[in-house]
């Protein structure tokens, strides 16, 4: 292979797939060779991308073997439905296995598996061949968590001691796609789908740079999880007719809020708290993150929201429905927020760079499989404790057979 660049095969088509071509204009020394998804169309509509803005000249792919098996393929980015993790995985192992193909590395996006077992048995596939592999949790590498932590940790916590709080949320109104809201194909609701960013955001901005996630211990996990929104009966409708009559929320039901309060302990024995809220039910300009960092005499605050650009249209000005000022956007009139380049601010750019560099020099990423692993953990011990409605120790008892009853199809609030 040409050791100097990296040829990217993309494994799902859909609108992260596009997040991350759409980054690429900031990443050097890779290449979208090919795009793979069940559904052809989204296929053909990412590949297409890849090739206007001039990432690629990517073609599309009938099966995640064909990928493997080319040459010019040397990594694969899996951005593929939660509930396929396991079966892609299985492909590129037994294709590399048969000697048919190889590669350098494989990315997946979040979360790693629907639970603890699936996630750690895509750790152990990747590792049976060698694969480096990178855990995509692009708010890690968000231009704000980066440069907010590298000050606090710099002047903050040098001179008066480490932080000891940290706040993280995810907020919209819900996901593009039906399989999302399916507790039995996604793994969950809300908790499974947008939490897995805000707990690993909270363990990043932490910990010391330079130094091992594992540092912090959990101690204890206490969570809260509810259907506020769509199990109203107007909103299931709404569902129901967005899945073809498949999504049924008066009587399987996925949270739409949920919360948690995660207790850590670092080296020194100091505690330490996390706490995350995550919706599905958020009313506002669109989708907000947001963190806030707390120490002895500092703190520190990000919310997307609070863009540089705003705009302003009053009722005369009519459009149409679409994302074209922020994601997951709500409105078309009065004041507006522009996130001028969301792959950018919502750390894609960051995230592919460090990936593509580090597979170029053989490294593991520092955002891993492993940690892709310790997030489902605090995930499924989260659900844990609020389906029993009481405060967890961590690590608990039977973790990694535990598959929340939302997965199961057996969650609902009202009853």
């Amino acid at each position: 292979m040409n050791n100097k660049r990296i040829g990217i095969g993309f494994v799902g088509g859909g609108f992260i797939t596009r997040f991350h071509i759409q980054s690429l204009i900031g990443v050097r020394n890779c290449d979208v060779i090919g795009v793979m998804s069940r559904t052809r169309s989204s296929a053909e509509e990412s590949a297409s991308l890849a090739r206007t803005i001039g990432v690629g000249d990517a073609k599309v792919y009938d099966t995640v073997t064909d990928m493997v098996m080319d040459a010019n393929i040397n990594a694969l980015w899996i951005c593929a439905p939660n509930f396929t993790r396991i079966e892609i995985m299985e492909e590129i192992v037994g294709v590399i296995e048969s000697g048919k193909g190889e590669l350098i590395g494989v990315t997946c996006e979040k979360p790693l598996g629907r639970n603890v077992k699936e996630a750690k048995k895509v750790l152990e596939l990747t590792q049976r061949v060698g694969l480096l592999d990178g855990y995509l949790e692009n708010q890690v590498f968000a231009p704000s968590v980066t440069r907010g932590r590298e000050i606090i940790w710099e002047r903050g916590a040098k001179t008066t001691g480490r932080p000891y709080l940290a706040r993280a949320a995810e907020e919209h109104s819900g996901p593009h796609m039906p399989w999302f809201w399916e507790g039995e194909l996604q793994g969950g609701g809300v908790l499974n789908d947008m939490m897995c960013h805000s707990v690993e955001e909270a363990r990043f901005m932490l910990t010391e740079p330079g130094r091992s996630r594992d540092t912090l211990t959990p101690l204890s996990v206490n969570a809260y999880a509810s259907c506020l929104k769509w199990q109203r009966p107007e909103y299931a409708e709404i569902l129901k007719e967005n899945s073809d009559g498949k999504t049924d929320y008066i009587n399987r039901p996925a949270e739409d809020f949920a919360r948690s309060l995660i207790e850590y302990k670092d080296e020194s024995g100091h505690k330490l708290v996390v706490e995350t809220t995550t919706s599905w039910c958020f009313v506002g300009a669109g989708l907000r993150l947001s963190m806030e960092l707390f120490g002895p005499e500092y703190s520190m605050f990000i919310n997307t929201l609070d863009s540089d650009l705003k705009v302003f249209f009053s009722r005369k000005v009519a459009g149409q429905e679409g994302e074209d000022l922020v994601e997951k956007q709500n409105s078309e009139s009065g004041e507006m927020p522009v996130v001028s380049s969301e792959a950018d601010t919502y750390g894609y750019t960051a995230e592919n760079r460090h990936m593509v560099e580090c597979f170029l020099s053989g490294k593991r990423p520092e955002e891993n499989f492993s940690d892709g692993v310790a997030v489902t953990e605090l995930l499924m011990t989260a659900y844990m404790s609020a389906e029993q409605d009481k405060t967890i120790q961590f690590p608990p008892k039977d973790l990694d057979d535990f598959i929340p009853a939302v997965a199961k199809g057996e969650w609902n609030p009202n009853k």
